[in-house]
């Protein structure tokens, strides 16, 4: 007796021809707002949930487990090409590099071991391992995801420490990193990145990575104008040299705070997905790039911080113009949030919204 294996939901919406219930998997499914990660975070650092394969993976199954996403993400963080390449991490609470690239002269610190890419990305082997582990335990209905920094938001990081840049020194780390985008430390930077980023993209898809997302979380700091002419070039190098090796992985960009006019420029790239924020309606996006993209997000994961009731009506709220829509313009969407499940997130919450998605579409 044979058994039927039911398709992937979010491997059909990525390739825009799901027919069925749309996807839905959240960023930072698995953190702090979740009582499974809670329970690890007392026996593990952060950093050593990243890097030994099994809590990591063992991290990556809490919300699958609990709340039943269509998609695991592997539990990881995007700064470790910045630490292989010799800028040191930790994490105290949150990501601390040794040093920052202050001015260009700084650049030669940058892998200064002189290491092939190869050599650089064995030194992110637990992202593999642990793909591994995730994968041979994932029901194959549910797809697995890796995920790399874009490389603007970890030049952000390896210049200011955060892309939200020093904001308590009235900017200053937010000036700079902007400034850096144009004196030259950028494409320094990017030129030491880009065989590294490839190799850590690749390393995911080798593994048992179904999807690999960019994350770009500070894609939204430049105008329109920058972002094609500076940011544009970089993502479309990383993602051609991907697709050269690996023709068949679909690619995920996700760009915090922008919007049709920086999207218009991402239209020639070789990515499947635009992952976008909550400042844009879905419904909206939907009508206007589902026939070039698939479309993730983008409820607001601030709302998610509601009561319950509360958020029970923006939940709702939400979904009503997308229910509107001709059901052939929903097969590329992927449900979620805009962003990451926010630390202070009732798991009630959760479970409401994967209940109503749920029920709306199953009438």
């Amino acid at each position: 007796m044979s058994t039927e294996i039911k398709p992937s939901l979010y491997l059909d919406a990525v390739l825009r021809k799901n027919t069925n219930r749309p996807p839905v998997w959240f960023m930072r499914q698995a953190g702090r707002y979740h009582s499974h990660y809670q329970s690890m975070k007392k026996r593990y650092s952060f950093i050593d949930l990243c890097k030994i394969p099994e809590a990591a993976a063992e991290v990556t199954f809490g919300p699958i487990n609990d709340f039943n996403f269509d998609a695991a993400i592997l539990f990881s963080d995007l700064l470790f090409p910045l630490e292989v390449l010799g800028m040191g991490l930790q994490y105290v609470p949150g990501p601390k590099l040794d040093w920052h690239i202050t001015d260009k002269s700084m650049l030669v610190k940058l892998n200064p071991e002189k290491k092939t890419p190869q050599e650089l990305v064995a030194g992110i082997a637990y992202q593999g391992k642990a793909l591994q582990l995730i994968r041979s335990k994932l029901a194959p209905e549910k797809s697995l995801l890796g995920f790399v920094g874009g490389p603007m938001t970890l030049f952000y990081y390896a210049v200011a420490g955060s892309h939200q840049a020093s904001t308590a020194e009235g900017g200053k780390g937010l000036k700079d990193a902007f400034a850096g985008l144009t004196d030259g430390r950028y494409e320094g930077f990017f030129d030491i990145l880009l065989p590294l980023l490839v190799e850590n993209m690749c390393l995911q898809a080798s593994n048992g990575a179904d999807a690999v997302a960019m994350m770009d979380t500070c894609a939204g700091e430049v105008s329109p104008s920058i972002f094609r002419e500076l940011i544009v070039p970089t993502i479309r190098e990383v993602l051609i040299q991907f697709r050269r090796r690996h023709p068949n992985t679909p690619v995920v960009y996700y760009s915090k705070g922008t919007g049709p006019t920086h999207w218009q420029h991402l239209t020639s790239l070789p990515f499947e997905c635009l992952g976008i924020d909550w400042n844009y309606p879905m419904a909206n996006a939907l009508q206007e790039f589902g026939d070039r993209w698939s479309i993730q997000g983008n409820f607001d994961p601030h709302l998610m911080l509601l009561p319950e009731q509360a958020c029970k009506l923006e939940i709702e709220k939400f979904f009503e113009p997308i229910l509107k829509l001709p059901r052939e313009k929903l097969n590329g969407w992927i449900c979620g949030l805009g962003h990451g499940v926010l630390q202070w997130t009732p798991e009630q919450n959760v479970r409401n919204f994967l209940k109503y998605q749920n029920e709306v579409f199953s009438k």
